[in-house]
């Protein structure tokens, strides 16, 4: 039977979500305490996708499959127990059964990420949020994030070395709003490359500070070049916040 969990990670902690030889990572962590609490030599954990070191996901779905069935309140016991044995820094929201083909990667139709820049030094977010001592123009930033829409190949904002098939993305949607203190960078797309929302960001930034013009930022994306975009800005304060699928092709009744 397949189950998805809904959980959240702070991944200040985690070299990100894929198991990694010799360092602690989410997927490790949760496969490890799943085959405890299960009494097996190994419990599979398939996520939704993979997050980078230092990256957090404040909504995230993985699945596992087991031989026996549970009913809904075994699915309680078993989340109650599963936050009892892994540490603070993740947290398992719901299990539920879904249907024998649901996939919690290839299923999922669209995800969200957000990214915090503060204008205002703050000792409590600190480490959730990406500093800066001044504003940058946001309605320029804006204005350079809509090409983002109309662009296919996402190269020049993927790393060099990742084995993907291609650089292809559907950009839905790509924003930058205020919330206090903060901006806030929020992008949904069908997928994303390696690296590819700081890379996007911290050029996004170079425009909003007037380092390059809107016409560059078309140029960077034209060039499908990593090495003609801004720098990366730090993994800390980027966040998976939505992933979405079509429940009813996925859920079950039972």
């Amino acid at each position: 039977m397949r189950y998805f969990l809904h959980l959240a990670y702070n991944g200040a902690s985690f070299f990100g979500w894929q198991v990694q030889p010799d360092h602690p990572t989410v997927q490790e962590t949760m496969e490890r305490c799943l085959s405890m609490l299960l009494h097996k030599e190994h419990v599979d954990v398939t996520g939704c996708g993979r997050t980078d070191t230092g990256v957090h996901a404040s909504d995230y779905y993985a699945h596992i499959d087991l031989e026996e069935t549970l009913t809904s309140d075994a699915c309680s016991q078993l989340r109650d127990q599963l936050n009892s044995f892994l540490p603070k820094e993740i947290a398992i929201y719901d299990i539920f059964p879904v249907q024998p083909h649901a996939h919690a990667r290839f299923d999922a139709v669209e995800r969200t990420y957000q990214y915090f820049v503060s204008v205002r030094k703050n000792p409590f977010t600190f480490h959730q949020r990406y500093y800066s001592f001044r504003a940058p123009d946001m309605d320029r930033m804006n204005e350079a994030a809509k090409l983002l829409l109309a662009t296919e190949d996402f190269t020049s904002f993927s790393k060099v070395h990742t084995q993907v098939n291609n650089f292809l993305c559907d950009v839905t949607h790509a924003e930058w709003t205020r919330a206090g203190d903060d901006l806030v960078f929020t992008i949904s797309a069908n997928r994303f490359l390696r690296n590819m929302v700081r890379a996007i960001v911290g050029t996004l930034l170079e425009v909003g500070f007037g380092k390059i013009s809107i016409e560059d930022f078309q140029n960077i994306i034209n060039q499908k070049d990593r090495c003609k975009a801004g720098t990366s800005v730090p993994a800390c304060a980027l966040f998976l916040t939505n992933v979405r699928y079509n429940w009813p092709d996925i859920k079950t009744d039972e």
